[in-house]
């Protein structure tokens, strides 16, 4: 006895579109992985002053070599204590009183062979060719949190509040309007006791 019809079809008008909504549901749902930057806000371009001369004692120097190793101030230095290092010298306040650069909030040793201002206080940071990315951004880290930590006491003694605390609110951009433009002149003045320069020398290469 003979079968009766064909074979059994599958019926695939529809294929197409299951496939075209899966392919949008992953490229929704699925995450890209990206890179974190450094986070730096730049300083307006101006014109260099003329005659600008910055004295030795007011400069800085963190060195890291290929093998992640610190040379602070010609020092062999450990990480952990890079931090509290950075802070002596941007809080020193080395200028004498009576001398237009004193440092009256400053609470540093005061030591005339170093920093005399945090307003002329000037890090520099070089790195070779092959440090490591983790070891940069970690030194890089340290240094920013060093100027935080003397930013955020500042802030606690004028506004009793932490800087960091303050700038996150004024960076956010749910932040109404009125409360950012009363945080703007708060963070500028934290900002202005000690303001940020962090200044990258040249990479070298190893020998």
């Amino acid at each position: 006895m003979g079968r009766r019809g064909g074979p059994a079809e599958v019926n695939a008008g529809s294929m197409a579109d299951i496939a075209f909504l899966l392919l949008i549901f992953f490229l929704v749902t699925t995450t890209i992985e990206t890179d974190a930057g450094l986070d730096r806000m730049l300083p307006p371009i101006e014109p260099p002053d003329e005659n600008v001369i910055i004295k030795q004692k007011n400069i800085f120097t963190v060195n890291i070599n290929k093998n992640g190793q610190l040379l602070v101030e010609e020092e062999l230095t450990n990480l952990k204590d890079l931090r509290a290092k950075a802070m002596a010298f941007l809080d020193n306040g080395g200028a004498p009183s009576g001398d237009p650069l004193y440092c009256n909030y400053c609470k540093g040793k005061r030591d005339a062979n170093s920093s005399d201002n945090p307003d002329k206080a000037i890090i520099s940071l070089k790195n070779d060719r092959e440090t490591k990315y983790a070891t940069y951004i970690t030194v890089q880290n340290e240094l920013v949190g060093a100027y935080n930590d003397l930013r955020n006491r500042e802030s606690q003694r004028l506004y009793k509040r932490d800087f960091t605390d303050m700038e996150a609110e004024y960076l956010n951009p749910e932040t109404p309007e009125s409360v950012r433009d009363e945080l703007k002149e708060k963070v500028q003045n934290v900002q202005k006791l000690f303001p940020q320069k962090l200044s990258e020398a040249e990479t070298s290469s190893s020998n």
